[in-house]
């Protein structure tokens, strides 16, 4: 079954299966929570729906993580249910997103989405415009399985 939440604003679709993030990637992402956090004196709900995410995920070792995962640094190919469009995006921390090189920040609402999620997932999430409908399609690159592949 696949369950609906929706939590301050964010609505999100999960998958069958649970989502999955590297112990690398959850130390550095509640690292990058709090460092916004203490700039901010209002709660922000990107910032909360992020932290939801990581607290549903389960937590694998870099090196166990499957290569279908995306996991920061990924390069990811989406299917939009809705528009019947193909976006590739590259998921990454706030300072080096640049969606003219498609390179979509993690506290972004479809980088959030996108996070943790195997190709053939479907996810929801809740963007300025409505909510988006995705399905991961393909992963074009992931460290983690570049970092095996050069090592064997």
């Amino acid at each position: 079954m696949i369950a609906k939440s929706k939590s301050n604003g964010a609505v999100t679709k999960t998958a069958r299966r649970p989502i999955h993030v590297t112990s690398h990637d959850k130390r550095l992402l509640e690292d990058q929570l709090a460092e916004v956090q203490a700039m901010r004196s209002e709660p922000r709900a990107d910032l909360k729906a992020l932290a939801e995410e990581l607290e549903r995920a389960v937590v694998v070792d870099p090196r166990d993580v499957p290569s279908d995962v995306i996991t920061m640094n990924s390069r990811a190919e989406l299917f939009d249910l809705d528009t019947y469009e193909t976006v590739t995006l590259t998921l990454v921390f706030p300072l080096y997103a640049n969606i003219d090189d498609e390179k979509i920040s993690v506290l972004a609402p479809i980088g959030t989405g996108m996070l943790g999620h195997r190709v053939g997932d479907e996810f929801e999430w809740q963007v300025p415009g409505g909510v988006r409908r995705m399905r991961v399609t393909q992963i074009h690159y992931q460290p983690e399985a570049a970092k095996l592949k050069f090592a064997a």
